[in-house]
């Protein structure tokens, strides 16, 4: 049970940083991730860390080869 109101407190924490989720929502979708973790197990957890740790690290190497590197040196102009 206070696995439950913690997971749905996290759940609702969450929403004010995500677009698109209230906070019903989020909070029912903490109470069933909470649910999830458990039944999961350790191996199952520790599974699940490392899949984020790497989804994370795939986001931000995709971010940073779309950013436009712009030249340190401007370019010489001739005269006409």
């Amino acid at each position: 049970m206070f696995g439950r109101i913690l997971g749905a407190i996290a759940g609702s924490k969450v929403a004010q940083h995500v677009r698109g989720v209230d906070g019903t929502g989020a909070a029912i979708l903490g109470v069933a991730a909470t649910s999830a973790l458990r039944r999961l197990g350790p191996f199952g957890l520790i599974a699940a860390g490392l899949g984020g740790y790497a989804f994370m690290r795939r986001l931000e190497k995709r971010d940073a080869a779309k950013q436009v590197s712009r030249p340190s040196v401007m370019p010489a102009t001739f005269p006409r």
